[in-house]
C-alpha cells in the first residue's frame, strides 16, 4: 500500500514548501532539478498530474493492504537524482541518508540534521528500479508541458526553473 506523500507535521520537521536554497549552491545540474522539484510539489495542478502518473506506473493493479511501501514522492526524487546525477546505488544511498537538501525535498528532515528515518540500500534499489527510463521520460515530457513561465527545456534536454 503506497501513499503519494504525507509530510509529517511534527515541530522539528522542515516543510518542503519551506525549503531555502539560499544555502545551497547556486547552480549546477542538482539545484536546478531540486527548485523544479519543489515548484512542481508545492503546485497542486502539477503535484496532481505527477502523482496520477506514479499511481498508474507503480500501483496500478496492486491491493491497497498490506504494509506500507515507500513513498511515491520519495522513489520520484531518488529517481530524478540518480539520473540528474547519474548515480549508481551506493552513492544515491548515501545522499538519501546524508544529504541534507534531498532529504528536506523528501520531507523527512528535521532542523536539527538528525532525522530518525533512514533508508537500507537494498529498499532504494527495488523502488526506484520501479520507475524505469520510459516511465521517467513521459514525466520528464509532462513537465515540459507546464506554464511556460515556470519552466523551460533546456538546449541540453535537461529542465530547469526560468
Amino acid at each position: 500500500m503506497r501513499k503519494r506523500f504525507e509530510q509529517q507535521p511534527f515541530l522539528d520537521y522542515i516543510a518542503i514548501k519551506d525549503i531555502d536554497f539560499d544555502d545551497a549552491r547556486k547552480s549546477g545540474r542538482l539545484e536546478q532539478l531540486y527548485r523544479t522539484l519543489k515548484e512542481i510539489f508545492i503546485t497542486p495542478e502539477y503535484n496532481e498530474r505527477l502523482f496520477e502518473i506514479l499511481e498508474n506506473a507503480i500501483t496500478a493493479g496492486k491491493k491497497k493492504t498490506g504494509r506500507e511501501g515507500m513513498e511515491l514522492w520519495i522513489i520520484f526524487l531518488l529517481a530524478q537524482t540518480r539520473l540528474c546525477l547519474d548515480l549508481d546505488y551506493e552513492m544515491l544511498h548515501h545522499m538519501a541518508n546524508n544529504d541534507y537538501l534531498l532529504r528536506q525535498l523528501m520531507g523527512i528532515e528535521t532542523a536539527y540534521k538528525d532525522g530518525p528515518r533512514k533508508f537500507q540500500y537494498q529498499t532504494i534499489v527495488d523502488n526506484v528500479d520501479l520507475l524505469d527510463d520510459e516511465m521517467l521520460k513521459v514525466i520528464n515530457t509532462m513537465i515540459i508541458s507546464f506554464d511556460k513561465q515556470t519552466f523551460k527545456k533546456k538546449r541540453n534536454g535537461n529542465i530547469g526553473l526560468i
